[in-house]
C-alpha cells in the first residue's frame, strides 16, 4: 500500500498576525530543494495583493517531498508538520 506524505501548514501561525510575515521569512521555501512548498496570494476577501494577510504558504507537490524535515526544523513559527508516506524516490526504486 502506498501512503501519501501529508504536509500541514498551520496558517494561524504563518500569516501577518504571527510574529513573522511569510513574505519576509520564506525559510521553508529556501531549504526545500525539491520545491514542494509554494507561496501564493489567496485573494479571498482582500483585493490588495500586497496585504500580508492574504499571502500563504502551501504544500503543493507532495509527491516530491523527500521527508528530510528541513522545512519543519527551520520554521520559526513551528507551523509545518509532516507525516511521511512513501516518497517519489522510494516509488521509483520499487
Amino acid at each position: 500500500m502506498v501512503r501519501k506524505t501529508k504536509i500541514t501548514i498551520d496558517h494561524s501561525k504563518c500569516h501577518s498576525g504571527a510574529s513573522t510575515d511569510p513574505r519576509d521569512c520564506r525559510k521553508c521555501l529556501f531549504v526545500c530543494d525539491p520545491a514542494v512548498l509554494l507561496m501564493h496570494p489567496t485573494l479571498e476577501d482582500h483585493p490588495d495583493p500586497y496585504n500580508p494577510e492574504i499571502w500563504r504558504i502551501d504544500a503543493i507537490w507532495l509527491s516530491k517531498c523527500t521527508g528530510c524535515m528541513k522545512c519543519v526544523q527551520v520554521c520559526p513559527e513551528q507551523a509545518i508538520s509532516i507525516i511521511p508516506g512513501v516518497t517519489l524516490h522510494e516509488m521509483k526504486a520499487r
